[in-house]
């Protein structure tokens, strides 16, 4: 995928507000920029597109940013805003009270109405992961995300850290995707946000029944991902930990790659490999790196990681770390 990178670095100081102004002018729609004049003003910026959709984490010093209704007359493209701040503070006021948002709080607001987002309230550099997306694009009626941009919603929980996890881990290595994967990723980053909307309005069965499924396979690999090191993690256990039946989950995976057990086996397979190649776990006995990822018996871990990698562990680790014996 095509990533696109912006920094004021590259610009004279006295010509560093106006650029940023242009930039996120560009990516969301026209704004106001206010910034103290005697401030030592920096930004930085890398742009994903994904399909109709943008995502884009962003550091910057403190100053406000406005959207009046001004500009919204002179030009409104109907986007919705959405950003999770990963460090420092953002003060936000959208037709209501002051609110102040932190570390992995999600702060939404609308091209269609008047903002002021306050970057750094307390004096320090805040970075943040921004998307825009078309109004038009959620399958959420306008009503429904009228009454819920802007309101404060979680980062940390629930499906707001599906979205969390969703959006930093594709900003660690966007160029390990490719042009055919931006579809796809659109769709899982559209799936989120609406998830995320009709959590915050108590109203999931909104959502289309193809989203809603979608998510749930979502949420699915989430937990697995989160309980590998347990062995009782079983295609009875994961279904029940999410109040549907056995044979309802299996026909979630029956569009994937892989069956739940499959992938359930892969995903343990690839951190026990990890760690066999980790120098910090040289010592650690196969066997209890085995445990860690929910192989009680040796021997059974031996024989799958065999078949998936072509040859034992303790041989893989001597290949991958050749001081480890």
């Amino acid at each position: 995928m095509i990533e696109t990178v912006f920094s004021t670095e590259d610009l004279p100081g006295v010509d560093r507000v106006d650029a940023w102004r242009e930039k996120l002018s560009q990516t969301h729609a026209p704004v106001d920029l206010v910034c103290r004049p005697d401030s030592d003003f920096h930004a930085q910026q890398r742009v994903v597109q994904l399909g109709s959709a943008l995502v884009w984490p962003a550091a910057m010093s403190p100053l406000t940013i406005r959207r009046t209704p001004r500009l919204i007359r002179g030009s409104d493209p109907e986007m919705i805003h959405l950003s999770l701040i990963t460090k420092g503070t953002m003060g936000f006021r959208m037709g209501g009270p002051d609110a102040l948002y932190g570390p992995y709080e999600i702060r939404t607001n609308d091209s269609s109405r008047p903002f002021e987002i306050f970057v750094g309230p307390q004096g320090e550099v805040v970075e943040a992961v921004s998307v825009e997306v078309p109004r038009v694009r959620l399958p959420l009626s306008s009503d429904d995300l009228d009454q819920v941009i802007g309101h404060r919603m979680a980062g940390q929980e629930g499906v707001g850290a599906l979205l969390a996890a969703f959006l930093t881990t594709l900003m660690v290595s966007p160029r390990s995707y490719t042009a055919a994967d931006a579809p796809r990723l659109e769709t899982i980053l559209v799936d989120l946000l609406a998830a995320v909307f009709a959590h915050a309005l108590g109203a999931m069965d909104r959502l289309p029944a193809e989203s809603r499924r979608r998510t749930l396979t979502l949420r699915i690999r989430a937990f697995i991902q989160a309980n590998l090191h347990d062995p009782e993690l079983t295609p009875r256990t994961i279904a029940a930990a999410h109040h549907i039946s056995t044979s309802y989950l299996h026909r979630l995976f029956e569009d994937e790659e892989e069956t739940v057990s499959a992938w359930t086996r892969t995903q343990r397979l690839e951190h026990a490999r990890r760690d066999l190649a980790e120098p910090g776990l040289r010592t650690l006995p196969i066997h209890a790196i085995a445990a860690r990822w929910g192989f009680p018996r040796a021997a059974d871990f031996t024989r799958a990681f065999r078949t998936a990698y072509g040859l034992p562990p303790r041989d893989y680790r001597r290949q991958a770390l050749p001081f480890a014996e």
